[in-house]
């Protein structure tokens, strides 16, 4: 009996020793979800009202947080006026308006010997010169004050937080009331309609992946879940020093989050 297992045994060797001879091995690796982001605000201001819970599925771009933008409101507010504000400018080109054919025919007159002096027809050239950099200047001014209306916008924007992507939130750490400090999770989104199996493989198994190669993630039977079908979507260039190993990520769907994120998944690799 003996025997036979250690006969068994070496030609079991001996085949995987044998050129040109592929054995498959199993690599384990942890499910991650396509999105997993802390959501946190971007200036430091009181909350007035969160728009959303734990468990609820939010839409790419939905406010989730407002905090207190009354005076960036009013700011704003203010900023618009002045700069829909045309009136003088409008003054302005009127002038420029009327005084151009005027200079034209003093200057017609002066020319053929009229009773325009070289005075009066100096003084109206001189006002409408005047009157048309007067309109360039307000014509640049009108560029300023849109440029101060986007800041004083994007300040007021800057009190609203929203979500990144479309995901379903896991984490709200703040309440109305409560303020908002700049860098610090407001919030955690986690979108999981996607996820990948990240697994360090040897660098003779890569050898015999490329992109976007299918491969069958399998789980633990006591997890019970079905094996799911993805793709090669990552291939490390280097070599982890520490392990030997290589880095790869197979991607898959995951409607309804059939497979947790955080559980361990494994493939089947043939080595060379």
């Amino acid at each position: 009996m003996i025997g036979r297992v250690l006969s068994h045994y070496m030609a079991a060797t001996l085949l995987a020793l044998a050129p040109g001879v592929s054995t498959a091995a199993e690599f384990t690796g942890l499910i991650i979800p396509r999105h997993d982001i802390l959501v946190s605000a971007g200036v430091a201001a009181s909350v007035m009202q969160v728009q959303t819970e734990v468990g609820k599925r939010v839409k790419e771009g939905q406010l989730l947080v407002q905090l207190d933008d009354r005076l960036q409101v009013l700011e704003a507010q203010r900023r618009r006026i002045i700069f829909e504000d045309d009136s003088e400018l409008k003054a302005a080109r009127d002038r420029v308006r009327i005084l151009r054919p005027l200079a034209e025919d003093s200057r017609r007159a002066f020319q053929a010997g009229g009773s325009v002096s070289r005075e009066e027809l100096t003084r109206l050239e001189l006002d409408l010169a005047s009157a048309a950099a007067r309109v360039e200047q307000l014509q640049a001014q009108k560029v300023r004050e849109k440029s101060e209306l986007d800041i004083a916008d994007q300040d007021r924007l800057l009190r609203r937080v929203t979500a990144p992507v479309s995901g379903i939130v896991t984490r709200v750490d703040l309440e109305a009331g409560e303020w908002a400090k700049i860098g610090e999770p407001v919030l955690q989104i986690v979108d999981a309609d996607v996820c990948y199996l990240r697994v360090a493989v040897s660098p003779m198994a890569m050898r015999r992946l490329k992109l976007e190669q299918p491969l069958t993630i399998q789980f633990e039977p006591i997890l019970k879940i079905a094996p799911v079908r993805g793709r090669v979507s990552f291939l490390s260039p280097g070599i982890d020093p520490a392990s030997g190993l290589v880095e790869i990520r197979v991607t898959f769907q995951n409607p309804g989050w059939r497979v947790p994120p955080g559980v361990k998944g494994s493939i089947m690799l043939e080595e060379d």
